[in-house]
C-alpha cells in the first residue's frame, strides 16, 4: 500500500509542497486538504486586481485542483483541517459542501496553514463597508463596491506594503484616500528617512497620511461612516483593514508541534517540526535570517514557495535544506517603487551591530538620455568588517529591482568593497556608466 502525505492547506507553501513531494516520489499518495475555495492562487496580486489591471479574479489562480489530479495530486476544497493526531498519524476534516467530518491516515504531513489578518476587536468593526484582503473573494468584494461608484473616500489602516499598494488600487477608482498608520512612519520595515521618500511622493498625489494615530473605532449605522483616529473622526465609505498578519498556528499547538520565539512554527532548515514526520512551510513557519542567524518571521510567497519545495522533498523522503531569508521585498505603487533587502540601519542598531550608512541620489538612467528619474540607494554595512548588512531603494518602479543584486551580495557575504568591484551592465536607457548601485557602494568604501 502506497505511503500518503497529506498537506494541510493549499496556497503558496502547500501547493509547493505537493507538487515537489509528486515529483520526489511517485509512488506516494499526495493529498491537499484548502479551506476556502481556491488554491494556489497568487495573493500578491490582489491589490492589482482590485485595481483594476487584472480583470478576472480567476487570473490570479496558477494552479486549478484538476491540474493537480493530473500530476497525481487529490485536491479536496472547501475542507477545513479541525485537528491532527501525531500519535495516530491522522487528520480531522471537515467538507463544508457536504457536512460531513471525515479521518485520513497519513505517513508524512505538511503544515502549510499560512496567516490570518490582524483584526483589532474595535468598536464598530462589524460595520459594513470594512474589508481585510487575503483572498480572490475578499478583493472581489472590493472591487465590486468600488465599481458600484459610491466609495468617494476611503481609509486605509495601516502603512505596511499592501496599505501602499492599496493607495494606488483605491486612487485609481477616483477615489480620496487615507492612510492611518500607529507607528510614527509608514512603510514601517523600512528605515524612516527612505519611508518619508515614499510618503511625500503619496501626499503630492494626494493620499493624505496621518503617521503616530492609532485607531479607536468606527461609526456608522448599518455600514462605516467614519472612522475614529487620534481624536479625529475621518470620513470615510469605504475602510481596508491592513495591519498585518499573524501565523495561523492554532491546529499545529494543539496537536503539541513546537512554536519558536517568533509564534510561528519551528523548524530546522529541512523544514521539519519537532515532531517527526510533520514538516512545515509558508506563513506559518518561521525561518532563519542569513545575516544574523536569528530565527524571523517574514511572512512572504517567495519564501513560502522556496519552504514548500524543501518540505515536499524531504516529506518522502529526499534531501533538501532551506538556507533562509533576507527579507528581500519590492513595491509599486502609482509610478513609484520601493524595494528592500537584509538589515536596515535600525535593524542593526537594535543588534548591537557596528554600522555605517552610504545613501546617494542620482539619475536612473544616463544624464543625456530622456526621461532619467531620481533614484535613491542606501546601503547598510558593518563598519568594523565593511561586510554589506542590507540595502534599501525608493525610485522609478521599473528601476527599484535593482536590489536583486544587492540579495545576491549578502547571500555571497560580500564586503561594500567588493561589492563596488561588481560588473553591473550598462545602457543609457538602462542606467549611467556609474550604476547608483556602484555609486553608493564607492561612497561607503571612501
Amino acid at each position: 500500500m502506497a505511503k500518503r502525505l497529506v498537506v494541510v492547506g493549499g496556497v503558496a507553501g502547500g501547493t509547493s509542497a505537493a507538487a515537489k513531494a509528486k515529483r520526489t516520489n511517485s509512488q506516494w499518495d499526495v493529498v491537499i486538504f484548502e479551506k476556502g475555495p481556491y488554491v494556489s492562487y497568487g495573493g500578491c496580486g490582489l491589490p492589482y486586481y482590485v485595481e483594476g489591471e487584472i480583470e478576472k479574479k480567476e487570473d490570479l489562480v496558477v494552479r486549478w485542483p484538476r491540474q493537480f489530479r493530473e500530476q497525481g495530486i487529490e485536491v479536496y476544497t472547501h475542507s477545513e483541517v479541525k485537528a491532527i493526531d501525531v500519535d495516530k498519524g491522522e487528520v480531522e476534516v471537515y467538507h463544508a459542501q457536504e457536512g460531513q467530518t471525515r479521518r485520513y491516515p497519513f505517513d508524512a504531513l505538511v503544515v502549510a496553514t499560512g496567516a490570518r489578518p490582524l483584526v483589532p476587536p474595535l468598536p464598530g468593526r462589524d460595520l459594513e463597508g470594512i474589508y481585510v484582503l487575503r483572498t480572490p473573494d475578499q478583493g472581489e468584494a472590493i472591487r465590486r463596491e468600488l465599481e458600484s461608484g459610491n466609495v468617494k473616500k476611503a481609509v486605509v489602516v495601516g502603512g505596511g506594503f499592501i496599505g501602499v499598494e492599496m493607495c494606488e488600487a483605491l486612487a485609481r477608482w477616483g477615489v480620496e484616500v487615507t492612510v492611518v498608520e500607529l507607528l510614527d512612519q509608514i512603510l514601517p520595515p523600512m528605515d524612516r528617512d527612505m519611508a518619508d521618500v515614499v510618503a511625500r511622493y503619496l501626499e503630492e498625489k494626494g493620499v493624505n497620511i496621518l503617521t503616530g494615530h492609532g485607531v479607536e473605532g468606527f461609526l456608522g449605522r448599518d455600514r462605516v461612516e467614519k472612522v475614529v483616529a487620534g481624536g479625529e473622526e475621518i470620513p470615510a465609505d469605504m475602510v481596508i483593514l491592513s495591519v498585518g498578519v499573524r501565523p495561523n498556528v492554532d491546529l499545529a499547538r494543539e496537536a503539541g508541534i513546537q512554536l519558536g520565539s517568533t509564534g510561528a512554527i519551528a523548524a530546522n532548515q529541512r523544514m521539519e517540526t519537532n515532531v517527526e514526520g510533520v514538516y512545515t512551510a509558508g506563513d506559518c513557519a518561521e525561518a532563519r535570517h542569513i545575516i544574523t542567524g536569528e530565527p524571523v518571521y517574514i511572512p512572504l510567497g517567495t519564501t513560502a514557495n522556496k519552504m514548500g519545495r524543501v518540505a515536499g522533498t524531504n516529506a518522502v523522503g529526499g534531501d533538501a535544506v532551506f538556507k533562509g531569508v533576507l527579507g528581500t521585498a519590492v513595491f509599486k505603487v502609482m509610478d513609484l517603487g520601493g524595494a528592500m533587502t537584509g538589515l536596515t540601519e535600525k535593524d542593526a542598531s537594535r543588534r548591537g551591530i557596528p554600522y555605517s550608512v552610504a545613501r546617494i541620489t542620482a539619475r536612473d538612467r544616463a544624464h543625456y538620455y530622456p526621461g532619467g528619474q531620481r533614484i535613491t540607494v542606501k546601503l547598510v554595512y558593518n563598519s568594523e568588517t565593511g561586510r554589506l548588512l542590507g540595502s534599501q531603494i525608493v525610485g522609478r518602479w521599473t528601476s527599484v529591482k535593482r536590489i536583486d543584486a544587492v540579495a545576491v551580495a549578502l547571500y555571497a557575504g560580500m564586503t561594500v568593497e567588493d561589492f563596488s568591484r561588481q560588473d553591473l551592465a550598462y545602457a543609457p536607457p538602462f542606467s549611467p556608466v556609474w550604476d547608483p548601485l556602484l555609486v553608493a557602494a564607492n561612497k561607503a568604501v571612501r
